[in-house]
């Protein structure tokens, strides 16, 4: 392929709204091209890229078993209103109505669709286990689309779902997955590294995210460096200690005029953040629950939602603040809230603190020496851990202190249970003809994001640097004298031998410097560069150099060994 012939445009600047090196260089190297927020174009080079990750997908799964079908991308609502999802989905579901006013979907996932389909088909135990995947577009409308491909409105997904005979089989089903995710992503250049994870929206008993660790990512991560325990901060949990804390007088009131943070109410008394607790009114399915944290950490609300088994968690309004505790936000405490009978719910390191500071439930007033098991009614029961995981907490599975890393989330196993073949009545008959309900699983890679996320963890001051097998082209030939007919029939031989022996290659025959042209393979990142130019040709062969590698490692390769030389280095 000749790059006179392809549509490339590279960028010297970085586009104005590039966040993050690896959106920069998707722009800049003429991989994409916005079209609006959250939208963008795959120009040549770059869907280049994608097809190579979605081929290697696509091995994988075949090579597990999963078969391929394609569903629409348009779903009926009521598919949506069987699940309970219409509503639950929230503004995040682009929605419309045909002009028959039936209102559809854009399909944000394929849950609902995909358990209607095996349903219909499925009958008998004899056709289980069934694992079908889908590559398609997913719709969603974030409300900050940033970052290019990795928080976009519009993205390719490739999205499977497992259907068996019993929870027993469908962890057959789920390890069969997440084996191929970790042949995917190494296969693709990645190290990705799976880690425990809340099942959010979609649901379900337990998940695993797949995330390639980059300082950009938008997940922080729990990680034991000791034993490898690993958790989205989502899902993070951690070890307390038991608090025996020393006897204190009983609490007396503070005047704290204008103090209603934190931050502010320790610089006024004098005290670390650590000293304090931080008492917040959640409303959970409309009703009022109190939710005590340390004063310097803050709450989980997904681990909050999952411990109080709420349907719809959202902290208060203030009218509900004011009604269950008798003060404004900032003076919100466990003692004595005015709402009798009110839910107090706190996180596992406070119980048996003492000397606390808490708010007096009285605007402008705290109370000091607090002792949480004298002076508050929280029940045994309502201790949780509800905080967002730190650095330094300790691993709850060996004990040691834990990391904090950044993470950007390329895949996602779920094993959903029955929450939608139950919705669905997807019920199959056992060899007794008795019905029972099928055990689903879930496993989704984002492959556009997989393309972006390659770049994020593999890139240079220079640009990308490509693995070889999901570059756009695994070799660029520099072309130096193109006029000259006797260095570009050299040029168009080694194209020729290399695509022969299964290489792709890009033919830079541009009547450009040849520094534009080494400033454009980096930029692009082509795992091989090879120069032919009169000049070489004449030292005795052409100049050969993988991308990772500096100067100093580029050789002059004779024309009649290049071909063997240039694969030696793809390998």
């Amino acid at each position: 392929m000749k790059w006179t012939k392809m549509l490339i445009q590279t960028l010297r600047d970085d586009p104005q709204d590039a966040e993050i090196d690896s959106h920069k260089l998707l722009v800049r190297a003429s991989l994409v091209k916005k079209l609006s927020g959250g939208l963008y174009t795959f120009l040549p080079l770059g869907l280049r890229t994608f097809r190579k990750v979605e081929n290697i997908i696509r091995e994988e799964l075949d090579r597990a078993g999963a078969l391929e079908v394609v569903m629409p991308i348009l779903q009926p609502a009521e598919l949506w209103k069987q699940s309970g999802r219409w509503e639950a989905m929230g503004p995040n579901m682009f929605k419309l109505r045909d002009r028959a006013e039936k209102p559809y979907a854009l399909g944000p996932t394929a849950e609902e669709e995909v358990t209607d389909l095996v349903k219909s088909i499925v009958s008998s135990y004899r056709q289980l286990p069934v694992t079908v995947y889908q590559f398609q577009w997913k719709f969603r409308d974030e409300i900050r689309p940033r970052f290019g491909l990795m928080r976009s409105k519009e993205f390719m997904m490739k999205d499977a779902y497992s259907f068996d005979v019993s929870m027993e089989a469908a962890d057959a089903s789920y390890k069969a997955m997440y084996d191929a995710y970790v042949r995917i992503f190494a296969r693709c250049g990645l190290k990705a590294y799976p880690v425990e994870a809340d099942t959010g929206d979609i649901g379900g008993k337990f998940s695993h995210e797949f995330h390639v660790l980059a300082d950009a990512g938008e997940d922080g991560i729990a990680f034991c460096p000791c034993c490898g325990y690993a958790a989205n901060l989502e899902k993070a949990e951690r070890k307390v200690a038991a608090v025996a804390g020393d006897p204190c007088p009983a609490y007396e009131e503070v005047h704290t005029p204008n103090a209603k943070t934190i931050d502010q109410v320790s610089a006024f008394m004098g005290v670390p953040g650590s000293a304090f607790v931080k008492s917040l009114i959640y409303s959970a399915d409309g009703e009022p629950v109190m939710v005590c944290v340390p004063g310097d950490r803050d709450v989980n609300e997904v681990k909050l939602k999952h411990f109080l088994e709420a349907g719809k968690l959202e902290l208060a309004d203030y009218e509900m603040v004011l009604a269950a505790s008798g003060a404004n936000a900032g003076s919100v405490g466990p003692v004595k809230p005015a709402k009798a009978g009110l839910r107090i719910v706190a996180d596992m390191s406070l119980k048996g603190a003492t000397g606390r500071i808490v708010g007096a439930n009285k605007d402008d007033y705290h109370l000091k020496n607090v002792d949480m098991a004298r002076d508050t009614t929280i029940a045994e029961a309502d201790y949780a851990d509800l905080v967002i995981a730190q650095a330094g907490d300790i691993c709850p599975r060996c004990g040691k202190p834990m990391d904090l890393k950044r993470g950007i989330e390329v895949g996602h196993v779920f094993k959903l249970g029955t929450k939608y073949t139950d919705a669905f009545k997807a019920v199959y008959k056992n060899d007794q003809l008795q019905e029972s309900v099928m055990v689903m699983g879930c496993y989704g890679i984002g492959v556009s994001r997989t393309v972006q996320a390659v770049i994020e963890q593999s890139h240079d001051r220079d640009g990308i640097i490509w693995p070889a097998g999901v570059a756009p082209f695994q070799v660029v030939i520099d072309l130096l004298d193109p006029a000259d007919e006797s260095v570009a029939k050299v040029a168009l031989e080694l194209e020729s031998a290399l695509e022969s022996a299964g290489v792709d290659v890009l033919v830079d025959d541009r009547a450009d410097r040849p520094g534009v042209k080494f400033k454009d393979a980096d930029l692009i990142g082509f795992p091989v560069r090879v120069v032919v130019g009169a000049k070489g040709l004449a030292n005795g062969g052409v100049e050969v150099k993988r991308r990772d590698q500096d100067k100093s490692h580029m050789k002059i390769v004779p024309v009649a060994e290049a071909v063997a030389a240039i694969k030696a280095l793809l390998a």
